[in-house]
């Protein structure tokens, strides 16, 4: 694949991949709206990217749908869908809903949780600056609505609903790994969310909001794959509510491989660490989430 030439095919990958050749004029590249964060966002599975979602270029209006199921070892089970929109490559909004079924730790119930979100591209291009360093960079917030409110308050969180803000960073090098492409984003998340906001925010052991680490590295293995991995930094709040660590919180991460088979969609394949999980250690599974594009 020719590489690090304008108007040649690029591809990428960890959530944003650039696939194939150029797009007809006014169109972006294959790919660069990235698959769908856990939180609705673009970009990739636990965090979000400076990219935003949808086919748009700088004069459309693009978007994404998505649906994303995981399982632990522990028989816990999220599901979650959502979708976004992106104007004009510069604004993106978008909202999910999930569903986190408590296993044996509260045979029957699941949580739920309403997430609205916006992204603000602020300068750079991710894909076609590449003769500077300077990566593309966003700004974003999260809306967060846990619904279950008496089971929420009940395991000690201080709060319902809350706001996540974020900025981060993305950048891609054509042909830097031994002349395959290279995608790395970073972000720095101001948060006091329990488990993402499932349970809640704030609690005994914190109710200010901290800064969190998160960031994505992805590998393209061809012009549609891309091998990665990502971490992401959690709060740890409600750690030890009424004395105990029952609800102790770990950071979580993933190893992934996603697949982009053409411009209207995408498959992401990853295992994720979720850590401890209401008493249940090392809480670890397959995750698996499909994108439609436009």
């Amino acid at each position: 694949m020719p590489r690090g030439a304008a108007g040649r095919p690029v591809s990428v990958l960890v959530a944003l991949s650039v696939l194939g050749s150029v797009a007809h004029a006014g169109d972006r590249l294959l790919g660069t709206w990235g698959v769908s964060q856990v939180e609705g966002a673009g970009g990739g599975g636990l965090a979000p990217w400076a990219t935003i979602t949808g086919t748009g270029s700088s004069n459309q209006i693009g978007g994404s749908a998505y649906v994303t199921r995981m399982k632990t070892q522990g028989d816990y089970e999220l599901r979650i869908v959502g979708a976004a929109v992106g104007v004009h490559d510069r604004v993106e909004l978008g909202m999910a809903r999930w569903s986190f079924r408590l296993a044996d730790v509260v045979p029957g119930r699941s949580l739920e949780m309403n997430v609205a979100s916006v992204k603000v591209r602020l300068a750079g291009d991710a894909v076609y600056d590449q003769d500077t360093w300077m990566p593309q960079i966003s700004v974003g917030a999260q809306y967060k609505s846990a619904q279950d409110r008496d089971l929420v308050k009940a395991l000690g969180a201080s709060a319902t609903s809350d706001i996540d803000v974020y900025a981060t960073a993305t950048k891609l090098w054509l042909g830097a790994a031994a002349g395959r492409n290279l995608i790395a984003s970073g972000a720095v998340r101001l948060t006091r969310a329990n488990q993402f906001g499932l349970i809640g925010f704030g609690g005994q052991g914190g109710e200010k909001h901290r800064l969190q680490l998160e960031g994505s590295l992805g590998l393209m293995l061809r012009d549609d794959l891309v091998l990665g991995a990502e971490y992401r930094m959690k709060p740890n709040n409600l750690a030890y509510n009424q004395g105990t660590a029952f609800l102790k919180e770990d950071d979580a991460w993933d190893v992934f491989v996603a697949w982009f088979p053409g411009r209207l969609g995408s498959l992401t394949l990853a295992w994720v660490n979720l850590g401890n999980i209401a008493g249940k250690d090392k809480q670890a599974g397959w995750y698996l989430s499909g994108q439609l594009s436009f």
